[in-house]
């Protein structure tokens, strides 16, 4: 019965916003129309390959290729991510220095960047005759038109998720519980490893699934550092934007049915993650 009061007291307190009727129903409907519709004509259109055909237009050996290229180099970058965005946020946050400012703004570019104008820089700096590339060459790594380009071209567009998500949590961090912490003798990796790391994993584990979820369906910064080379370096977006060139409209629709089921498994495995890593950190404390 109190859980019940509790709830329609909820609903009694005065807002600035319509009542809870009226507010829900104006969000059920933006969010229907906005994503929910969307997702549906999605998955709907490739019902007219049926199932035989379905299965078919998304296990042709480009397609798979195409797949493993995306989700293959998007998780790479986001790990790679992780690791440097928690080491740049670190830096924001506990240190002092001349044009710390700066290299903050820096850390957005990636947003305000068209990612085309990213892609043709990117390649600009790491194709064979570039300013990077060119002294890569002579090492035998070659970084443009390659699967490493497509690399280092979603780490750009990537690395901002995790900053901006783990900086906030690291300017929260009591700094008193690793005052304690070295009090009681343990090292500065023992604390990092057992007091700081716990508290921010939560936040880590978000911008890096934030950042692999914007890397799979990247396409304006890859298309230009990837060479789009069939079975190699194609991306499954340009391989959508390709069947839909042919108008193949049902067997575009299947890859992206693909890729958004793929997507969603495994966002809900690092949500569950999160899960387990908040209630440890409660656990802890």
């Amino acid at each position: 019965m109190s859980q019940y009061a509790g709830v329609l007291r909820s609903w009694k307190r005065p807002s600035v916003l319509p009542g809870f009727g009226l507010t829900l129903g104006y969000a059920l409907f933006y969010l229907g129309i906005i994503v929910l519709l969307p997702l549906a004509a999605l998955i709907v259109r490739p019902a007219e390959l049926g199932i035989a055909g379905f299965f078919e237009a998304v296990t042709t050996p480009r397609v798979l290729a195409a797949l493993r290229v995306s989700f293959g180099t998007a998780a790479i970058a986001a790990l790679i991510n992780g690791l440097f965005g928690l080491s740049i946020a670190w830096v924001l946050v506990r240190y002092d220095f001349p044009g710390k400012r700066l290299i903050d703004a820096f850390v957005d570019l990636p947003f305000a960047l068209p990612t085309a104008v990213a892609g043709i820089a990117l390649t600009t700096l790491y194709a064979p005759n570039g300013w990077i590339g060119a002294l890569l060459v002579p090492l035998g790594i070659k970084v443009a038109f390659t699967p490493l380009g497509i690399v280092i071209a979603l780490i750009f567009i990537g690395l901002p998720f995790v900053v901006r998500t783990v900086q906030p949590v690291l300017q929260d961090f009591e700094p008193e519980l690793e005052e304690a912490s070295a009090s009681l003798g343990a090292t500065r990796l023992q604390v990092f490893a057992f007091v700081i790391l716990p508290s921010i994993l939560p936040a880590l584990l978000t911008g890096i699934a934030l950042a692999f979820a914007r890397a799979v369906g990247e396409y304006g910064s890859v298309i230009f550092i990837a060479g789009n080379m069939p079975m190699k370096s194609e991306i499954a977006p340009l391989l959508i934007v390709s069947k839909l060139e042919q108008f193949d409209y049902a067997g575009a629709a299947a890859i992206a049915v693909v890729m958004l089921g793929i997507s969603f498994i495994m966002l809900l495995v690092l949500n569950m993650i999160q899960r387990w890593a908040r209630r440890h950190e409660d656990k802890a404390r």
